[in-house]
């Protein structure tokens, strides 16, 4: 047993928001991976990998569902709702005018799930748990910017939930989300492509994160979305990873769990795009109880 092994066990059971993918297409560009695949969606093929993907998230957390709402295909991406941290929700604020639609939906969800829900002044945008990654090992929110939220979102991050919040500033449109390029993992592990983030972001992980606990991804895996990827209770669940990565993964004790998602990839979305964690806290704090859903 490697090293580190017993930091990924918990006793709590995670509370995830998923959505459906019942509208979910293609029907507009809006990031790279959108380009040439408008139309070329499979409905039943999508909802295949949906409920496969749901289904092995299922033995580790409680799943809820938000109703999916015609005209938001990417209402399934779910992680771009909020930011949920202790029982507070901070709003996303869309970039592009097709999204803006699912705000009001998301914000009134997470509010009857008794979340105090906080919204984003109008000259701020922010993507939610797309662009903001709490750390596993330290009390900081990493936040991405540089292609969907406003680095002026970090110091309104700061402010509203009285946390360190580290900016990284994206540089590859294909990676317009921190969560493609980067998962934080339990015990402070992080997995990441450094060809996504410009070299002062490069430095400010590595100021942080200790060589041995860089998990370091290559283009291959990238391109396949490995960094978008959801971490539960030692288990790493995934669209896709290479062999190397996989063992790589396994060297620092955990368990990796692929299921394709590739319909989902059209759209520029894979494994952790597709949810959103409703139990979080920062490392310092521990998670006594899970909250009903």
């Amino acid at each position: 047993m490697t090293a580190g092994f017993s930091i990924h066990n918990s006793n709590s059971r995670q509370t995830i928001m998923m959505c459906a993918p019942d509208h979910f297409a293609v029907n507009y560009v809006i990031n790279p991976w959108m380009e040439n695949n408008c139309g070329k969606t499979d409905a039943a093929a999508s909802h295949q990998q949906w409920q496969n993907y749901k289904n092995h998230l299922s033995r580790f957390a409680d799943i809820v569902l938000i109703d999916p709402a015609m005209g938001l295909p990417d209402m399934v991406y779910t992680a771009n709702a909020a930011l949920v941290l202790n029982d507070v929700a901070v709003l996303s604020r869309f970039r592009n005018a097709e999204r803006s639609g699912e705000e009001p939906l998301f914000g009134r969800f997470l509010a009857d799930r008794g979340f105090s829900v906080i919204h984003c002044p109008a000259n701020i945008l922010f993507e939610g748990a797309g662009d903001a990654l709490i750390d596993r090992g330290q009390d900081i929110i990493w936040a991405g910017y540089g292609f969907r939220s406003d680095r002026s979102s970090h110091g309104f991050l700061s402010d509203a939930l009285g946390c360190k919040v580290v900016g990284l500033h994206l540089i590859d449109p294909r990676y317009y989300h921190l969560d493609t390029c980067l998962c934080p993992l339990d015990g402070g592990y992080m997995m990441y492509h450094p060809a996504a983030f410009d070299a002062d972001s490069i430095r400010a992980i590595e100021s942080v994160i200790p060589p041995e606990k860089r998990i370091i991804v290559d283009a291959s895996d990238a391109a396949k979305f490995a960094c978008n990827a959801v971490d539960l209770n030692g288990h790493v669940f995934m669209n896709h990873a290479s062999d190397g990565l996989q063992a790589r993964l396994r060297e620092c004790g955990f368990t990796t769990v692929t299921a394709p998602l590739g319909q989902f990839l059209l759209g520029g979305g894979a494994a952790k795009c597709l949810t959103l964690k409703l139990i979080d806290q920062l490392p310092s704090k521990s998670i006594s109880q899970s909250r009903a859903a």
